[in-house]
């Protein structure tokens, strides 16, 4: 039963996202803080590798269990490895800004974008979690 509550709905998708960004944002934060180390090249996963990883569990979901209920499973990738209650990343070095003479790659602006995209999409996640968590705690106590 505690089980049917806990897969019902987008709970399970909410975590998965909650906990990827969590993880990715340690990855941005020291990219930060060394980004004036020399010969650092600054790690990250792909974001949309990871939304397809999700949009295909999610659909193989559906056709397994219906819209409402149903264990996430998601498959494994080369950056994005997973467990029953959480995940590791396995961050590979970008190389999506300019090579400077000492070796490492600066890209201030790209990589606070980066950070901002990243606590939104946290953020999100933890307010829809809450509404969710919220719209079940009325439902069992029986009010409206």
């Amino acid at each position: 039963m505690i089980d049917g509550l806990n897969n019902a709905d987008v709970l399970p998708l909410l975590e998965r996202v909650m906990q990827f960004a969590g993880q990715r944002h340690r990855l941005i934060v020291n990219n930060i803080a060394n980004l004036n180390t020399p010969g650092y090249r600054p790690m990250d996963v792909s974001v949309e590798a990871f939304q397809e990883q999700l949009g295909d569990a999610v659909d193989a979901r559906r056709e397994n269990h219906g819209p409402f209920g149903g264990a996430l499973e998601l498959e494994e990738s080369r950056q994005v490895s997973f467990t029953s209650n959480s995940l590791t990343l396995h961050p590979e070095a970008s190389a999506n800004s300019i090579l400077f003479h000492d070796g490492s790659e600066k890209n201030i602006e790209r990589t606070m974008q980066d950070l901002v995209e990243n606590f939104s999409t946290f953020r999100l996640a933890v307010d829809l979690l809450r509404n969710r968590v919220q719209l079940l705690e009325t439902a069992i106590r029986g009010r409206v």
